[in-house]
């Protein structure tokens, strides 16, 4: 669980609320590693990603859910270590202004007839930044 010792600093949290991207790695029942990249929301110690119900990463997650996350910016790293809950319904209203606000994206929308959009609530655990586990 994340506390305030290992809170990412201000130009972090200024990353988190402009990047659009964000490498997802879940864990496939084989045991390899699924990455794939996904628009995200950040809100407090959260990350909120959405999905669509079917999807290999929320197959993924509902066997094993450690996942990690990494902003694409390889000259100044920032990854994160959590555990990824899927939500069905009900999604947090402010999250899904969010979505919105920094999309012009309805998170709750399926994304096909019959379909089912999901959230993914990820918990970090631990964060490394610049290459120092925290």
């Amino acid at each position: 669980m994340s506390d305030a010792a290992n809170a990412p600093g201000s130009a972090v949290r200024l990353r988190l609320a402009r990047e659009e991207n964000v490498w997802l790695c879940t864990v496939r029942p084989d045991g390899s590693a699924h990455v794939t990249p996904v628009w995200f929301v950040h809100q407090g110690s959260t990350w909120w990603i959405g999905a669509d119900h079917t999807s290999v990463k929320v197959r993924n997650i509902q066997k094993e859910p450690r996942v990690s996350l990494a902003l694409e910016d390889g000259r100044s790293p920032v990854v994160a270590e959590g555990d990824a809950t899927v939500i069905r319904g009900g999604f947090p209203r402010e999250v899904v202004a969010a979505f919105e606000r920094k999309y012009g994206w309805d998170v709750s929308a399926p994304t096909r007839p019959g379909g089912e959009r999901v959230l993914l609530e990820v918990r970090v655990r631990r964060w490394l930044l610049a290459g120092t586990a925290q």
